[in-house]
């Protein structure tokens, strides 16, 4: 364990329990009081002794109670091991706050065991010197993520008040994220909401799934066109849990064509990086000049291959 006082604190913050938040997890707590950091970061911060309740270590699940004093110690970044690698970026813009990437399929947001280069933050290090460092040395100004395979528009940010101010409008869901997908099959309904909680899978940890007391996770979709075997939606996510929109689709009784985890008819007549899911709009309210900002990003080659095929083999 790392005591606060052997590690160099960055900034300190303290709260009060107040009646509506008593007996919310201690993890959750600070979530909802930072919502800048990764709840996975605070996590690490609590294991880490830099989150003391009434003076007190306790456990990311300790309940806390009204008039309890919370105090958080965000530390400083460690030096990054991640080396910058010179990978071409497709950056849509670019100010002294942040830049919005369009990143394409195949590319992992940020290093992680078993990918330690070739990640959009590889890239971002050889692009610029300027990242944010609220959710530590692995994730500099990520804000949020996109899967692997999914194709589309991220906000990076560059100093910490933008990442903090970004991160504010994702928890509070007034970030504008538009994806288009095609799934398995037809869909009767012109438009939906898939309100299904999602956790971790119990036996295959890469997976997330349908769990009754997992976190809320809420997905709109609207057809775009039916195809008889294949249907284009357009999705709005309520809520940004890991594979939501994937495990929502399967869920449902129609995944996403191609994804590797959660189709079993992944292998389809027609080429595809993985599942056919692109984050083709993302709109924020820029936090320096308050501006509404709204950028849209065409469909991938590959993802048109697929919807011509499926145009050319409509089965209705």
């Amino acid at each position: 364990m790392i005591d606060e006082n052997l590690k160099p604190i960055k900034e300190k913050h303290q709260f009060c329990v107040q009646q509506k938040e008593d007996q919310l997890r201690l993890d959750k707590f600070c979530a909802n009081h930072l919502s800048q950091f990764s709840r996975s970061y605070i996590k690490e911060m609590i294991k880490n002794h830099l989150v003391h309740v009434n003076g007190e270590n306790k456990k990311s699940s300790f309940l806390v109670s009204e008039g309890d004093s919370v105090e958080i110690a965000v530390p400083k970044a460690e030096d990054s091991h991640i080396k910058a690698q010179s990978i071409p970026l497709d950056i849509v813009y670019e100010d002294d706050a942040l830049l919005v990437v369009d990143k394409p399929s195949g590319m992992v947001v940020h290093p992680a065991p078993g990918t330690p280069s070739g990640t959009l933050v590889n890239a971002l290090l050889a692009h610029t010197n300027h990242l944010s460092d609220i959710n530590g040395v692995k994730r500099p100004g990520i804000v949020h993520r996109i899967d692997k395979d999914t194709s589309g528009l991220l906000v990076v940010a560059k100093t910490d008040q933008a990442h903090r101010f970004l991160a504010e409008q994702l928890a509070e869901h007034r970030m504008i994220r538009q994806y288009r997908g095609l799934v398995c099959g037809n869909i009767q309904e012109n438009s939906g909401t898939v309100d299904m909680p999602l956790g971790r899978h119990p036996k295959e940890r890469i997976k997330m799934t349908v769990v009754e007391n997992g976190k809320r996770a809420v997905t709109h979709f609207k057809v775009i066109k039916r195809f008889g075997a294949y249907t284009e939606l357009i999705f709005h996510l309520e809520t940004g849990r890991t594979h939501q929109i994937r495990v929502h689709m399967q869920a449902i009784g129609h995944p996403l064509a191609g994804d590797p985890l959660y189709s079993r008819n992944h292998h389809l007549p027609f080429k595809t990086d993985g599942q056919m899911l692109h984050a083709e709009k993302l709109g924020f309210i820029h936090p320096t000049t308050h501006e509404k900002m709204v950028f849209t990003s065409p469909l991938p080659q590959l993802f048109k291959a697929a919807l011509s095929y499926c145009n050319q083999h409509r089965s209705i």
